[in-house]
């Protein structure tokens, strides 16, 4: 792109550079020629808020050099939202049009949040979710199925759009595809127990005295159960089944489970197959009360299956009244 300052489109603004603090700056950032110009001439039409469409291509211009820049992206969203009342155009087809362009930017800055906030800011203003927002969704996990902006953005469309019902069969397909995906474990809670939770309060509808579903519970918990037998060392099941056994109140309901794969206790846990079992057989074993089995487990985890966290594990032995372990 040309300079601003050659363009006649530009010659009624007369640019505002950036305050350092005077003639010699402590720590003056070394912003290239042409970002420091075009943010000249944005700072100039933000102090008339002028919004046009040529404010629309210098924003564009601005995000091409750092996408990164939230303050631009708020004023873009602003300009479109005023030029649509102003002309009376198809809202949805300028947020579409935008989208559209959003779409490449997203995939080429694949963990920039400002790119998902300004996706939020323009779906909100439509009645219903446009087709192509799940495909393009499913674009994006395809290249990073943990990104975290990501995730986040399509938990509020679930809630926004009431999407509950339809979620569930993506979300397996992503754990048939792979087991050990903990967004995808993270997210299939969300859309389960998340629909009553109150998003400012946290307080969902059985912790303030409503009745759990218990035909659900059943289903979830056969379901990770099936998960777990698959990857007994993937972290997520065991703490995703936690998270359903404390709904009940008690995690003994899975103890035969997870002996399966905790092996044989006197002999230095000969055949164990998880440390997340083991962890979790330890807790059984407090539940119970008896504290010299919880402990020998613990024992195990800090001297042979998962020492780096020796010091935890001899913590929650100190919880039941026992000695540290030594390495």
């Amino acid at each position: 792109m040309g300079r601003y300052s050659d363009s006649e489109e530009w010659a009624d603004i007369t640019p505002i550079a950036q305050n350092d603090g005077g003639p010699n700056p402590l720590a003056a950032i070394a912003y290239t020629e042409e970002y420091s110009e075009a943010m000249g001439y944005f700072r100039a039409v933000t102090a008339k808020n002028e919004k046009s469409e040529r404010v629309l291509e210098l924003t564009e211009h601005i995000i091409s050099m750092n996408p990164a820049h939230y303050t631009i992206w708020l004023y873009r969203a602003n300009t479109i939202f005023e030029l649509q009342a102003k002309t009376q155009s198809n809202l949805e087809d300028d947020i579409l049009e935008e989208l559209e362009w959003l779409d490449n930017l997203s995939l080429k800055h694949l963990k920039n949040y400002q790119i998902w906030h300004h996706r939020q800011t323009l779906i909100s203003r439509l009645s219903s979710l446009p087709s192509t927002e799940l495909p393009f969704l499913a674009q994006m996990f395809a290249k990073d199925a943990k990104n975290y902006h990501v995730w986040s953005y399509r938990q509020w469309l679930v809630r926004h759009f009431s999407l509950w019902d339809t979620e569930l069969p993506y979300i397996e397909s992503l754990l048939t595809s792979d087991v050990r995906n903990n967004s995808a474990w993270n997210h299939r809670w969300f859309v389960l127990f998340g629909q009553h939770v109150n998003p400012s309060s946290g307080k969902g509808m059985d912790e303030v005295g409503n009745i759990v579903d218990e035909d659900l519970l059943d289903r979830e918990v056969e379901y990770t159960k099936e998960k777990i037998r698959l990857a007994p060392q993937n972290q997520s099941p065991w703490n995703y089944l936690r998270g359903l056994l404390r709904k009940r109140g008690s995690l003994l309901e899975c103890k035969s489970f997870a002996e399966e794969f905790v092996g044989d206790l006197e002999w230095e846990g000969n055949g164990c197959r998880s440390s997340h079992a083991l962890d979790f057989f330890a807790d059984c074993m407090a539940e119970e009360k008896k504290a010299e089995k919880a402990g020998r487990a613990l024992e195990l985890l800090a001297k042979r299956f998962d020492p780096i966290r020796r010091n935890y594990w001899n913590y929650r032995r100190g919880l039941l009244g026992l000695g540290a372990v030594e390495a």
